[in-house]
């Protein structure tokens, strides 16, 4: 057989409705109240470990209940992880594209039919996420990764090199040699599916190492993709310590690449391991990586005030400012801050704070303890600081979870360290500089932080917009022109930063496709003349 089918360009997911009284809603109330613990075992192989070495995963907003068991795979386990992708890498390899498209839009439909409001309600649960911030991850981005990378690798291999009437040309779109290291963030649901299944489309075995708190999510997507007909040892989950994971990847000579998001240290430090490593591997392994952000909002004079304010409270805000891409840094012209401020504390005000199972909770906590206590000091630092004023908010508290409450602090100092450090948490600095000074502003904005993900211009005045848009050539990867810094969508605005934010190989692209295969080119005469003389 020798068919190859044509897949659709796809249509992004519609976002769902959970209004009260919606059959949806009721399903989603009804599984944030389920109180089973779920045992979450390492698959190795397709066959499932259950270790004596037990964390217990607790909503970050209720520290008093438990949701799920992850039970940590030993070093021999991992190791057995690792034998498993390679068990499993020839089979898969030679699977055909058609075969390897029909198990990643299968899954996509059990989780868009069958398993949406159970993953988004252990979304909401073991990350803290609200239903408004948590289905269009776990729901609609999750789907699109899925739909979109399998009609992006039929990009990939339709890309052939010319062909001539004495020689048949092709690229052999081959898998990398060896297993892909997968360690997905608490933060996105969806990122752990496209960090396993980018790479697996391409015919790559995984080695996935997710995150404690998004491990029951993730574990769900898995069974999905169980379901959906995904051979043993494709993908093998690994919910163990993630220096154990990481030492035994690093140690292996098959190591082939590396899928990553996360903090910036984490993967300079992954990324000296491997340089340290080079000479053991069978092949330098391919890195790619999306790490953090210290994300810019730059409001002009001619801004609307009303949409800059919106724009700051939802791109600092939603999902507790946890978000790579989220504001962190405003600057704002002197002229249009006195609205801006006001139309903020308003908004701010009506905003609740609390368990996410309440669907009218706008905030829910924090992830962790430690994030609680970083974003408790620096917070209490800006109200001892004299360049500091705290705007909105400041106040933490931890019970029953690691609470935050949106926070906006004004700085005189355009080169504070809140404007340089990424907090990873639901504070706001903001900048005020005079309007005259917008060349001066933008130059601060490039330099201020080693970050470029994203970053927001808000601006009515078209020459001003095209400076600023040149000067801001390189401070972000992902640049929004009069919208908030967040809420990319697949297929739309393909996501990646450069400078300390990442290689911005752009996930949901084929950009990122092409970094999971390694091409081989091939040459076929039709026909060498023997009667080949030369100088004749």
């Amino acid at each position: 057989m020798n068919s190859v089918p044509t897949i659709p360009y796809p249509k992004n997911d519609p976002e769902l409705s959970f209004k009260e009284g919606l059959p949806q809603t009721v399903k989603l109330k009804e599984q944030l109240a389920n109180t089973t613990v779920v045992d979450i075992p390492a698959v190795i192989g397709g066959v499932k470990y259950f270790s004596e070495d037990i964390i217990e995963v607790r909503p970050p907003h209720d520290q008093n209940r438990v949701i799920a068991r992850i039970h940590r795979p030993n070093k021999e386990m991992i190791e057995k992880g690792i034998a498993a992708c390679a068990d499993a890498s020839k089979e898969w390899a030679n699977t055909s594209f058609a075969d390897k498209a029909a198990i990643m839009n299968r899954a996509a439909e059990i989780i868009d039919k069958k398993k949406r409001i159970e993953i988004a309600a252990a979304t909401m649960l073991g990350q803290s996420k609200t239903i408004d911030q948590a289905d269009p991850d776990s729901g609609n981005e999750l789907i699109d990764f899925l739909r979109f990378n399998a009609y992006n690798a039929q990009r990939v291999y339709a890309d052939q090199p010319l062909t001539v009437p004495t020689a048949l040309n092709r690229i052999d779109w081959r898998p990398l040699e060896g297993f892909v290291y997968a360690i997905s963030p608490f933060n996105f649901t969806a990122i752990g599916a496209n960090l396993t299944t980018a790479p697996a489309m391409m015919g790559n075995t995984v080695l996935w190492k997710p995150a404690e708190k998004a491990s029951l999510a993730n574990y769900i997507f898995y069974q999905a993709l169980e379901e959906a007909g995904l051979p043993p040892g494709v993908i093998n989950f690994m919910p163990g310590k993630a220096s154990e994971v990481s030492a035994a990847a690093l140690g292996s000579k098959d190591l082939a690449g590396i899928h990553f998001t996360g903090s910036s240290e984490v993967f300079q430090g992954l990324w000296k391991g491997v340089a340290e490593n080079l000479s053991r591997f069978k092949s330098i392994p391919r890195i790619v990586g999306e790490t953090g952000g210290k994300d810019f909002v730059l409001a002009h004079a001619s801004a609307d005030a009303d949409v800059v304010a919106i724009s700051l409270v939802r791109g600092a805000f939603e999902y507790q400012g946890q978000k790579c891409s989220a504001a962190s840094r405003a600057y704002v012209s002197e002229s249009l801050w006195p609205a801006v401020k006001e139309k903020m504390q308003a908004m701010l005000a009506t905003l609740k704070v609390g368990d996410v199972a309440d669907l009218s909770t706008f905030m829910g906590a924090v992830i962790s303890k430690e994030s609680h206590e970083k974003l408790t000091a620096r917070i209490q630092s800006a109200k001892d600081d004299r360049e500091c004023k705290i705007v909105y908010g400041g106040k933490t508290w931890k019970e029953p979870g690691f609470f935050v409450e949106p926070t906006v602090i004004e700085v005189s100092n355009p080169k504070h360290n809140l404007m340089e450090e990424e907090l990873f948490g639901p504070v706001l600095t903001v900048y005020v500089f005079k309007d005259e000074a917008w060349d001066d502003v933008l130059q601060l904005v490039d330099s201020t932080s080693p970050y470029s993900l994203t970053g927001s211009i808000f601006c009515t005045d078209r020459y001003k917009l095209v400076q600023a848009e040149k000067a801001l050539v390189n401070s972000a990867g992902n640049l929004y022109i009069n919208d908030k810094p967040t809420g990319a969508m697949i297929g739309q605005q393909p996501f990646g930063g450069t400078r300390a934010s990442g290689t911005n190989d752009k996930a949901g692209y084929w950009l990122n496709l092409m970094r999971w295969v390694s091409p081989r080119t091939v040459k076929e005469s039709y026909f060498v003349d023997p009667n080949w003389v030369f100088g004749q």
